[in-house]
């Protein structure tokens, strides 16, 4: 579920970490870099359970509104009469009753990441459009119509708003990063909800291919340094943007040692995450250094490629 582009961030972010520690820590704690990597995965995809729990949170307010209208002093016969049919929807019962959900929610503390006062301005408003209406007049419980009002919920209400979504961008540690992301892995949730395992949300091959991405650029450091040095004409190889070099260091390695992954693609890839995260002419310096360097790369024979295998 999770873009191998994803993984080269956290890769990236993981590397910058350990390379502006104080000398010598990373040789005390081996497991450093792939305890901060672990993290940095596993927070990526909290962010798309995080909305999953704000839809959720959203649809059941409507049980305590209800309470709390009715509860007044001088009750209106609307006061009286206000539907909790959301809170019964089904689609979002079929997401509780899944226990990996429940687990996740529990062991990654998330519950803790959702306003109240958010969830309260969401349900108001979803409670003034015209779809909650009509999902609400509907005397049965239609799957399709279960569905559909929690994905205008969380697309229509959630998603266009704004206002959450600075307030995700403050809140919520690494939504800037992976705010492209959620909404992928939320179309894909609600397309095919009823399989997921939310304790093992990265596939162990995207997973080894981080770990092994990391890895391979911390124990190849000198090497790759070796070829980026001669491309720096008139740089200073200790003047260039640090992420810049780990860029340079990361795309070598797939050039390298990643046979299955195409050229064409690192370079692109890696151009893009240039202007993302570093300066203005980061893309355009990626881009030349790293082409240069492959030509001389093909040209000793030393980049072998090969067709990934799928399983079937």
């Amino acid at each position: 579920m999770i873009s191998r582009r994803n993984i080269r961030v956290k890769v990236m972010q993981t590397l910058y970490t350990l390379e502006t520690m104080e000398p010598g820590e990373l040789e005390k704690n081996k497991k450093l870099g792939t305890t901060i990597l672990n993290d940095k995965l596993n927070r990526s995809l909290d962010l798309f359970v995080i909305s999953i729990l704000y839809i959720i949170r959203t649809a059941q307010y409507a049980e305590k509104d209800a309470h709390q209208r009715a509860s007044k002093y001088l009750p209106t016969k609307e006061d009286l009469n206000v539907s909790t049919k959301i809170a019964g929807n089904e689609f979002i019962w079929n997401i509780l009753s899944n226990q990996t959900f429940a687990e996740k929610i529990k062991d990654a503390k998330l519950d803790h990441f959702v306003s109240d006062d958010w969830i309260k301005k969401l349900y108001t408003a979803l409670e003034k459009t015209t779809e909650y209406q009509q999902y609400i007049n509907e005397n049965s419980r239609n799957p399709k119509a279960e569905k559909a009002i929690m994905k205008f919920l969380w697309e229509k209400q959630m998603l266009a708003n704004e206002g959450l979504m600075e307030h995700f961008s403050e809140e919520l540690p690494g939504w800037e990063d992976d705010n492209e992301m959620t909404p992928m892995l939320m179309d894909n949730f609600f397309k095919n909800s009823s399989k997921i395992n939310f304790l093992n949300l990265i596939s162990p091959e995207k997973r080894e291919y981080a770990h092994n991405l990391m890895q391979t650029v911390l124990d190849k450091k000198d090497y790759c340094m070796e070829l980026v040095e001669p491309r720096l004409i008139n740089w200073d190889a200790e003047r260039v943007a640090l992420i810049d070099l780990l860029l340079l260091r990361m795309g070598l390695c797939e050039f390298l040692y990643f046979p299955t992954i195409p050229t064409k693609v690192t370079i692109n890839e890696y151009i893009e995450l240039g202007k993302l995260y570093s300066t203005p002419q980061s893309g355009q310096f990626l881009n030349g250094v790293l082409d240069n360097i492959l030509k001389d790369l093909e040209k000793d024979n030393k980049i072998r490629k090969q067709d990934r295998v799928r399983k079937s």
